[in-house]
């Protein structure tokens, strides 16, 4: 398929869906060993017997070497003699508070938000030192022009559940505009069976502002991701499988999905500063499988609570990709 066509029956893809997913889609265990995929993530908390926070969503992803020649993609991080991935995804984050049920405002619970954006995002791999730095810019948009309403009500009806209440209450309409630079290290392998990474991820911007460190560990047949996509051909023809664990610790400064844009300050509720958590621990683990072309994985993740009144959150996602 031509790129500009491909690149086309994406943007039309993602303009029938309102859903959305916590943005992870660069991290070295979800590595596809290729410059070239498209793939669809779709979260939700009702896999782990909930209903509140994160509650649901959708992204989709389109890596090619053409992405690499956009004005956006010139402003991302790009090592002279790295193995380099080019792509653009499409993210639409909902959140609700704990009931739905309510028509008004659910005071120290988590306001209504919901949050759209495209992400233009670059992975330059030194495969001669081991390392992987990953920079994405988005562009977008928080509040009720994001769809999380109409979206939420959709699948409810669809599914025959309650219809949620409360959404006028939501976070308003911002500008999403916001920079995020990931370096990887791998630590220590042991053939192609165990990898150990670290890293440090930093957002800035208007959506959030937060400083990470943690780290990885893969265990399995891998598709290490510092061999770069010089490969590709040959990974495709292999069966790859893998289970990882991810804990990351964060240092909050700002949310605008709890706390309201930068330059709206019209939502009828939000969280104080004073009340967010300024450091929160998130683990995601799971299992990922490359068959031929074929992209697939299963993953749960934990989150302690975001905000002063709040509670932990878990929720699952489900990725499948291609490889082209």
């Amino acid at each position: 398929m031509h790129f500009r066509s491909l690149l086309l029956s994406v943007y039309l893809l993602a303009a029938g869906n309102t859903y959305a997913q916590v943005d992870g889609n660069t991290a070295a265990y979800r590595n596809t060993g290729s410059n070239k995929y498209f793939r669809v993530h779709y979260d939700n908390d009702f896999f782990t017997n909930s209903d509140y926070y994160y509650s649901q969503g959708i992204s989709l992803e389109l890596a090619h070497p053409g992405i690499g020649k956009f004005l956006l993609a010139k402003l991302l991080i790009q090592p002279t003699g790295n193995d380099m991935v080019y792509g653009l995804a499409l993210n639409d984050f909902g959140y609700t508070p704990t009931s739905i049920s309510s028509n008004e405002i659910l005071y120290g619970d988590r306001p209504f938000s919901a949050v759209l954006y495209l992400k233009t995002f670059a992975i330059a791999t030194d495969t001669s030192r081991n390392r992987r730095i990953s920079s994405s810019l988005s562009t977008g948009i928080i509040g009720p022009a994001a769809g999380g309403k109409q979206m939420q009500t959709g699948i409810h009806r669809w599914l025959k559940n309650i219809i949620p209440l409360g959404w006028q209450h939501q976070v308003q309409n911002d500008v999403v505009l916001n920079y995020q630079v990931n370096y990887d290290q791998q630590v220590w392998a042991f053939r192609n069976l165990i990898l150990l990474n670290a890293g440090a991820e930093l957002q800035a911007g208007t959506l959030k502002d937060k400083l990470s460190a943690g780290f990885n560990l893969m265990l399995g047949k891998l598709n290490s991701p510092y061999k770069g996509t010089r490969q590709a051909r040959t990974f495709k023809k292999h069966f790859n499988c893998h289970l990882y664990v991810a804990p990351q610790i964060s240092l909050v400064g700002y949310d605008a999905s709890l706390q309201g844009g930068i330059f709206n300050k019209t939502s009828p509720y939000t969280i104080a500063a004073k009340d967010i958590s300024r450091v929160t621990f998130q683990a995601n683990a799971g299992i990922v499988l490359n068959i031929g072309k074929l992209h697939l994985e299963y993953c749960q993740s934990y989150l302690s609570k975001e905000f002063r009144t709040g509670n932990f959150h878990r929720w699952a996602g489900l990725k499948i990709g291609l490889l082209f």
